[in-house]
C-alpha cells in the first residue's frame, strides 16, 4: 500500500481542476475559463488496488487586490507545505510567465519533489512539447517533468506513475469510496457559482460567491435553497436579468449538473443578495467559508 498527499499549483487558469477531475474522475471542483474559478482548498482521493493520493486543487496564486484574495494566496502557499509531493502546472501554450517565474521561487524555499506538470499539450508537435520541457527543465530541479494534456485525458495514467514513485506512506487516510472531503453544501454552492462563471463577464464572477442555506428531502426529489452573494446592487440585476432570464438560466444549468451528480431529482430555490465588500470583511469571510487561513 503506497499512499500520500499531492498538491496542484500553478498560476490562475492552467488546468488544475479540470485535472483533478479527470483523475478522480467525476466533478469535485468547478472549471471555468476565469481566474480564481477555484477558491479553497479541495481534496480529491485517488484510489487502485495499491494506492490512495490524496490530491489538493489549490487557488491560483496571483497577486490579490482584497482580502478574500490574500486568503487564496495563503491557501495555496500552505498546500505547497504541507504536502508530500507538488506538482507544478504550467500552460504549455500561454509561455513561461512572471507567476510562473514566481512560484518557482517559491518552490526553491520547499524540500519534497516537485513534479512539473506541462498541461494543455492538445494541438502540440512532439518538437513543440521538448522545446517547453527545455524551456523549464534548467529553472528549477524537477523530480520528473510530465506533459499532458488534462481536457483530452492524454497522458494522466504516465503523470500517475511517476507520481507514485515518490509516495513513502503505508496508510489509507479516506475509506474506499471517498471522493472528496468537501459536504454536499459545499459542492451545490460551487456547481451554481460554475455556471455563474459560464454565463458572465467582466467584474461579474469575481464579486460572487454562493451558499447552500437549505436541503429539504421531499419524496422523490430534493429542495435546494442557495444564495447568490453579490457586493453591488447593479450586479445583482445583472444575475437576475431581463425579466429573471439570467437567473433562470444559471438555475436550469445548475439543476441539470446537480441532478446528475446526486442521482435524484431536484428543486433549486436560488435569490440574490447584495453584502457591500463582502470580499474584504472579515465577518463574511468566515461566515462564507473562507476561514480556513484567516488570521
Amino acid at each position: 500500500m503506497h499512499a500520500g498527499f499531492v498538491s496542484f499549483v500553478g498560476r490562475p487558469n492552467v488546468g488544475k481542476s479540470t485535472l483533478i477531475n479527470q483523475i478522480i474522475g467525476t466533478k469535485i471542483a468547478i472549471t471555468s475559463d476565469k481566474p480564481q474559478t477555484t477558491r479553497n482548498i479541495i481534496q480529491g482521493i485517488y484510489n487502485d488496488n495499491d494506492t490512495q493520493i490524496v490530491f489538493v486543487d489549490t487557488p491560483g496564486i496571483h497577486k490579490p487586490s482584497n482580502k478574500l484574495g490574500q486568503i487564496l494566496n495563503k491557501g495555496a502557499y500552505y498546500s505547497i507545505d504541507d504536502v508530500d509531493i507538488v506538482c507544478f502546472l504550467i500552460d504549455a501554450k500561454a509561455g513561461l510567465g512572471k507567476g510562473d517565474k514566481y512560484i518557482i521561487q517559491r518552490l526553491k524555499d520547499i524540500n519534497k519533489p516537485v513534479i512539473l506538470v506541462i498541461n494543455k499539450i492538445d494541438g502540440l508537435s512532439k518538437d513543440e512539447i521538448f522545446l517547453k520541457i527545455n524551456e523549464y527543465k534548467d529553472l528549477y530541479d524537477f523530480a520528473d517533468i510530465v506533459p499532458v494534456s488534462a481536457l483530452k485525458n492524454k497522458n494522466i495514467d504516465e503523470l500517475l506513475k511517476v507520481i507514485k514513485k515518490y509516495l513513502k506512506d503505508n496508510i489509507k487516510y479516506f475509506e474506499e469510496g471517498t471522493l472528496t472531503n468537501r459536504s454536499t453544501q459545499f459542492m451545490i454552492a460551487e456547481i451554481v457559482r460554475e455556471k455563474i462563471l459560464w454565463l458572465t463577464k467582466e467584474e461579474v464572477p469575481h464579486s460572487v460567491t454562493c451558499v447552500t442555506e437549505k436541503i429539504i428531502k421531499d419524496k422523490d426529489k430534493n429542495i435546494i435553497n442557495v444564495a447568490i452573494i453579490v457586493d453591488r446592487d447593479a450586479l445583482k440585476k445583472i444575475i437576475i436579468g431581463k425579466g429573471g432570464s439570467m437567473i433562470k438560466k444559471i438555475g436550469t444549468l445548475a439543476r441539470q449538473d446537480l441532478e446528475k451528480i446526486l442521482n435524484t431529482k431536484i428543486y433549486l430555490e436560488l435569490y440574490v443578495k447584495t453584502i457591500e465588500k463582502w470580499r474584504d470583511r472579515e465577518k463574511y469571510l468566515t461566515e462564507f467559508n473562507f476561514n480556513d487561513f484567516t488570521e
